[in-house]
């Protein structure tokens, strides 16, 4: 192997390396954004921990996650232990996960299953879709993200591993944002 194909090989290599680093994590995890932010709907609901209510604008000044699932839905039970480390990750930092159960039948489905599984973040009742519908859910799992300024910054429909480094780095530029 000559000199200059070193050189070229080193080159490239370098290339995709620098792509890769300064790659876009929105866009390498397929989120939504959208061209205008607008306000995330307001919404309060039953809080699974206490049966208090919670409401959306209690979280005013952090990095949201709502995320929409159900018990019944396979793709959110596989996207679930995922969030909780990242919950973990940087809840201290000003994010938080609020993830709106779908079950029609409620607390009874829910409480058991999150019990089970030991989901730390706070879990919201939605048992006749309210505050689903407001967020044109199309199907489950689906996620907002929410800026500290209250507005939408993405949608996700489906499932993404919240566990990796796309979505650390996403959540990280979030959090730099100012609320203002």
């Amino acid at each position: 192997m000559d000199v200059n194909r070193i050189v070229q090989t080193l080159a490239c290599i370098a290339l995709i390396f620098a792509s890769s680093v300064s790659a876009d994590p929105f866009k390498l995890l397929a989120v939504e954004q959208p061209k205008t932010r607008i306000a995330a709907p307001a919404f309060s609901l039953e809080l699974l921990s206490d049966a208090s209510q919670s409401s959306l604008s209690d979280y005013h000044g952090k990095v949201v996650l709502l995320n929409f699932w159900a018990t019944w839905c396979a793709p959110c039970r596989e996207e679930m232990p995922a969030m909780q480390t990242l919950w973990q990750r940087y809840h201290a930092d000003g994010f938080e996960i609020l993830a709106v159960a779908g079950d029609r039948r409620g607390r009874d489905n829910v409480a058991p299953f999150i019990e089970q599984h030991g989901f730390e973040y706070p879990i919201l009742l939605d048992a006749d879709g309210t505050v689903r519908n407001r967020y044109d859910v199309v199907g489950l799992p689906m996620s907002y993200l929410i800026g500290r300024d209250g507005k939408i910054s993405g949608r996700i429909v489906g499932v993404i591993d919240w566990a990796s480094e796309d979505a650390f780095e996403m959540i990280e530029t979030l959090l730099q944002q100012s609320s203002s």
